[in-house]
C-alpha cells in the first residue's frame, strides 16, 4: 500500500524534472572532435613585416594525445611559425574539452608579389586530424589603427587628490607609429601624461607594429573646485589615425578652515604673569563639514596657552565657530611685542594665524621699581648731607 501511495508523488515529481532535463539536453554542444580555429581566417600583411595571427587547438570530448604542427603552402621566401606560451613549438596537447592557445608568426620578405596567398595549418595525431586555411593578402600600405583603454575609467578623491589614470595604447596597424596624446578637461584642471613607470613627462612615444604600451594620465583640478561630477577625454593621434576614451572623476567636498580674530583683529595686549584671554575665529570655508577640530599653539618659552573648547566637534561649510584663546606669559617677558601662533587641525586639512601679544609689566612690579628707586635717591641724599658738612 505505502509503495501505491508514494507513486503518484514520484510521478509529479518526474513530471516538473523532465522538462530541465530536456533543456539541458537541449544546451549541450553536439559537437565532438578536434579543430584548429581562429579569429581571424583572412589577414592582409605589409611586405617586409612580421604579423602573429591567433589561433586555437580545440578537444570536444576526445581523449589526451599529441598533436604534430606543421604549416604547408607557405610561399618561397617567408618564414611561417608557430609558436605556443611565446616560443616555438612543434606539437601541441589539448585536455578533453580545452583548447590550447598558439600563434602563427609569418616573417614577409619585402620585395614580396602583391598576390594574394593561401597557407594551412595542420595538427594530427593517432588517426585524428584537422586543418585550418588561412588566406593572406599583400599590401603596400595599410591604414593606421589606434585603441586606447584606461584601467580604472571613473576615479574619486578630494581637491587635493592628483587623479591618475592608467591608459593602454595599442597599435592595431601593419607599421610602427610615433603616437601622440592630449587631454580635455574642464576649465583650471591640470592635465600631464607621463612614463608608466617613471615621472619623465611625454607629449608622445613610438609604438611598434601590433604592440601596446602604457602611459598614465594625471589630471589635478583646482584647490578652488566645488564638488561635483567631471569629464575627461584622453585622444591618441598618430597620422589620419585616433582613438580617444572618456574618463571621469568624482570631486568630494572637503573642508576648508581660516583662522581669525573677532573682527578680524590679530592683535591682542596681556600682563606677564597674567591670563589674558583672546577670542579666536575658527571659519570653514569649505564644501564639506570639519570634524573634531583641534586647536593648538605655539608660543614663546615659558608661555602657557590653552583654549575653550579645545576642540570643536563640528563644523560645517559657510560656519563659524569662537573658542577663547588663554595666554598666560611668562613671568620673565619683558615688556614688548610677542608672536602667537594659533593652529586649527582636522582631519588632514589645517589652518594657522600669527596673533601679535603686547605684554606689558605688572603695576606691581613697577610700583616695587619705584620704591627701589626712591629708596636708593633717599640713600643717596643723606650720605651726601652728612659727609658734606664734614
Amino acid at each position: 500500500m505505502r509503495a501505491f501511495a508514494l507513486a503518484p508523488i514520484a510521478l509529479f515529481i518526474s513530471t516538473l524534472l523532465a522538462p530541465a532535463a530536456i533543456a539541458a539536453d537541449e544546451h549541450e554542444p553536439n559537437i565532438k572532435g578536434l579543430y584548429l580555429m581562429t579569429d581571424y581566417p583572412a589577414v592582409t600583411i605589409r611586405p617586409g613585416t612580421t604579423s602573429n595571427i591567433p589561433l586555437r587547438l580545440q578537444d570536444y570530448g576526445l581523449a589526451p594525445e599529441r598533436y604534430q604542427l606543421s604549416v604547408s603552402g607557405v610561399p618561397s621566401g617567408w618564414t611561417a611559425t608557430i609558436l605556443g606560451g611565446g616560443q616555438p613549438v612543434a606539437a601541441a596537447m589539448p585536455a578533453p574539452d580545452k583548447d590550447v592557445t598558439l600563434q602563427l608568426r609569418l616573417d614577409v620578405p619585402a620585395n614580396s608579389k602583391l598576390d594574394q596567398q593561401t597557407l594551412t595549418v595542420e595538427a594530427k595525431g593517432q588517426g585524428t586530424q584537422t586543418s585550418l586555411p588561412i588566406q593572406v593578402a599583400l599590401a603596400k600600405e595599410l591604414p593606421a589603427k589606434l585603441t586606447v583603454k584606461a584601467q580604472l575609467p571613473s576615479l574619486r578623491g578630494s581637491p587635493k587628490s592628483n587623479f591618475e589614470y592608467t591608459l593602454n595604447i595599442k597599435n592595431d596597424s601593419g607599421r610602427n607609429l610615433n603616437v601622440s596624446f592630449g587631454a580635455q578637461a574642464p576649465e583650471n584642471f591640470e592635465t600631464s601624461f607621463t612614463e608608466a613607470y617613471g615621472s619623465q613627462e611625454l607629449s608622445s612615444i613610438p609604438i611598434d607594429a601590433g604592440q601596446s604600451k602604457d602611459i598614465k594620465l594625471h589630471v589635478r583640478p583646482p584647490s578652488t573646485v566645488d564638488a561635483g561630477h567631471f569629464p575627461v577625454t584622453a585622444t591618441v593621434k598618430a597620422g589620419d589615425a585616433s582613438a580617444s576614451t572618456d574618463l571621469s572623476l568624482d570631486v568630494v567636498g572637503q573642508p576648508r578652515l581660516q583662522v581669525a580674530g573677532r573682527d578680524g583683529l590679530l592683535s591682542a595686549r596681556a600682563v606677564a604673569a597674567r591670563q589674558t584671554s583672546i577670542p579666536v575665529v575658527v571659519t570653514n570655508t569649505g564644501s564639506a563639514p570639519a570634524e573634531n577640530v583641534k586647536l593648538s599653539a605655539s608660543s614663546p618659552s615659558g608661555w602657557k596657552v590653552s583654549f575653550d573648547p579645545a576642540t570643536i566637534d563640528r563644523l560645517v561649510p559657510g560656519k563659524e565657530a569662537e573658542v577663547q584663546a588663554r595666554i598666560t606669559p611668562s613671568d620673565k617677558s619683558l615688556a614688548g611685542d610677542y608672536m602667537v601662533a594659533v593652529n586649527a587641525n582636522s582631519r588632514g586639512e589645517s589652518a594657522n594665524s600669527q596673533f601679535r601679544v603686547t605684554v606689558n609689566t605688572s603695576t606691581v612690579w613697577g610700583m616695587v621699581g619705584a620704591g627701589v628707586i626712591g629708596v636708593a635717591l633717599l640713600l643717596m641724599l643723606t650720605a651726601v648731607v652728612r659727609f658734606g658738612r664734614r
